[in-house]
C-alpha cells in the first residue's frame, strides 16, 4: 500500500484528493495535511470584504467530509520538508512519511517586500485569505462610517489580478448601495502595464471593456504602477514609463486600501534545495512532477510558470481555477500510472477560465492557450456572469461537501459560457 500525502485543502488540493482517492481505490492511502481545520472558497473573498458574504456561507470543516470518502486528515502546518527520506514534519511535533507528496499549498502573501503593506502591522487590506477579508469589511464599514479616498490594486510582482479588479467594482457597487460614494474618489493601481493586461498580455478586448467600466465609475486609474512605500493614509507609488524609467512620483492619500500583494513560496516548501526555483515556487515537468525528487507532484498557485512577457513593473502569470483543476486531474492519472508500473503521461491544461464579478455585472474570459499566442481569445461581460459566479460558488462548496471528483470547472464553467469542452 502507498501512501500519497496531498499538502493543503484549498481548491486544489481538496478537490485533488477526492480524484486522487477515488482512481486509487482502497488499496493505497490518501491523507490531506492543512494547517487549518476548515475549509475556505478563496474566490468568493471579494464578497466578504464588503459583508455580501458571511464565513459560514463559503466555509466549512473539513474533516467529516474527508473521512467519509475514507481519506486521513491532519490539521496541522508543515514546518519541514525532508525528501531525502520522504518525512514531513508538522508543528504539532509529529512526522508524516509519505510515498508520494502532492504540494497544493498554495502561496506565501509577500507583503513584506513593500514597506507598511498588508492587514497585519501594514496599512493596506487583503482579500487573500478569509481572514484578511473580515479585516477588510470591518475597515469598508468604517469607510462608509467616515468617507475618504480608496486605493485598489495590485503591488510589483503581483500575479493575481482578477480579484483587484473584482474589489474594485464589488466595493464601489456598495458605496453606491448606501448613498457614499460621491464621497468617496476611487483609484486603481496596478503594476500591469496597461489596464486589462491581467498578467496575460491582455486577453481579448479586456484593456478597452475594463478602462471602459473603470471610466463609467469614475475610478481612476495608474499603470506600470510600483508602490515604493505605504504609510498610514498616504501610499507612496513610483509610475514608470514603457521602459521601465521614472515617470511621475505620486503620493497618494486614502482612508481605505485593498493591495493585492506578490506571492512567493511558502517557507517549509522554499527551503528545500533542489524543489523550487528562487521565489521559492516548486518547479514542475510537463507532468507536474519536480524533475529532482520524482515523487512530489505539485499544482497551483504554488508552482511555478515564468511571466507571459517582461513588463516596466514586474508581474506574474496567474493560475486560474480551470488550470488548477486541469493540473490535479494530470496529477491523479500520473500517479496511478507510476503505482501501476506505467510511465506518467497526463498533462495539465495551460488554458485560462476566469469568471470575475463586477458588482451588478460581470465579465468572462478563455485564453486557449493562457500564454500567447492562442488558438482561442474570448472575452465578454454582462449580468449573466454575476448570476453565474454566484451559482458557481454554491456549486463548488456542493462539491466539496458530497465529495464529487467530476471536474467542475469544465462541467459548469464551460457551460455558463456556452463552451462544450476545450481542446488545447
Amino acid at each position: 500500500m502507498a501512501r500519497v500525502i496531498v499538502l493543503g485543502a484549498g481548491t486544489g488540493g481538496m478537490a485533488g484528493a477526492y480524484e486522487i482517492k477515488e482512481l486509487l481505490g482502497k488499496d493505497h492511502q490518501v491523507t490531506v495535511i492543512n494547517d487549518r481545520e476548515d475549509f475556505q472558497f478563496v474566490p468568493s473573498n471579494p464578497w466578504i470584504a464588503v459583508g455580501w458574504r458571511k464565513r459560514p456561507e463559503i466555509s466549512f470543516p473539513i474533516r467529516p467530509y474527508l473521512e467519509k470518502k475514507d481519506i486521513e486528515f491532519i490539521a496541522s502546518a508543515v514546518v519541514e520538508i525532508d525528501p531525502n527520506n520522504n518525512v514531513l514534519k508538522l508543528d504539532n511535533g509529529t512526522e508524516e512519511s509519505y510515498d508520494y507528496l502532492v504540494i497544493c499549498t498554495g502561496p506565501k502573501l509577500n507583503f513584506a517586500a513593500v514597506e507598511g503593506a498588508g492587514p497585519h502591522g501594514g496599512f493596506t487590506q487583503s482579500v487573500c485569505s478569509l481572514d484578511h477579508a473580515e479585516s477588510c469589511y470591518d475597515d469598508v464599514k468604517a469607510l462608509i462610517d467616515e468617507p475618504g479616498p480608496a486605493i485598489v490594486g495590485a503591488m510589483p510582482g503581483a500575479s493575481c489580478f482578477g480579484p483587484a479588479y473584482e474589489y474594485a467594482f464589488i466595493l464601489e457597487a456598495e458605496l453606491r448601495k448606501k448613498k457614499v460614494r460621491d464621497q468617496i474618489p476611487m483609484t486603481y493601481v496596478t503594476s500591469e502595464p496597461y489596464i486589462g493586461h491581467l498578467g496575460l498580455g491582455g486577453v481579448g478586448d479586456s484593456k478597452s471593456m475594463l478602462e471602459s467600466e473603470l471610466r463609467n465609475r469614475h475610478i481612476k486609474w495608474i499603470t506600470n504602477a510600483s508602490v515604493s512605500k505605504v504609510e498610514d493614509g498616504v501610499m507612496h507609488v513610483d509610475e514608470m514609463d514603457d521602459d521601465g524609467n521614472l515617470k511621475r512620483k505620486h503620493e497618494l492619500p486614502f482612508k481605505h486600501s485593498m493591495m493585492l500583494p506578490a506571492f512567493a513560496g511558502v517557507d517549509p516548501v522554499a527551503a528545500v534545495e533542489g524543489l523550487v526555483n528562487p521565489k521559492g515556487f516548486v518547479v514542475i515537468d510537463d507532468y507536474q512532477r519536480n524533475p529532482t525528487f520524482k515523487n512530489i507532484f505539485s499544482a497551483g498557485v504554488c508552482v511555478a510558470i515564468p511571466p507571459v512577457e517582461a513588463t516596466p513593473v514586474p508581474t506574474g502569470t496567474p493560475k486560474t481555477g480551470y488550470m488548477i483543476e486541469s493540473m490535479m486531474t494530470a496529477i491523479a492519472h500520473n500517479l496511478k500510472a507510476d503505482l501501476d508500473g506505467g510511465v506518467p503521461d497526463a498533462k495539465g491544461s495551460w488554458s485560462a477560465i476566469c469568471l470575475a464579478d463586477m458588482g451588478d455585472t460581470g465579465a468572462a474570459f478563455v485564453a486557449i492557450p493562457q500564454i500567447p499566442p492562442r488558438n482561442v481569445t474570448w472575452f465578454k461581460k454582462g449580468k449573466w456572469v454575476h448570476m453565474a459566479k454566484i451559482a458557481f460558488e454554491k456549486y463548488f462548496i456542493r462539491k466539496m461537501k458530497t465529495g464529487s471528483s467530476e471536474p467542475v470547472y469544465e462541467k459548469y464553467t464551460l457551460k455558463a459560457l456556452g463552451i462544450n469542452r476545450l481542446k488545447d
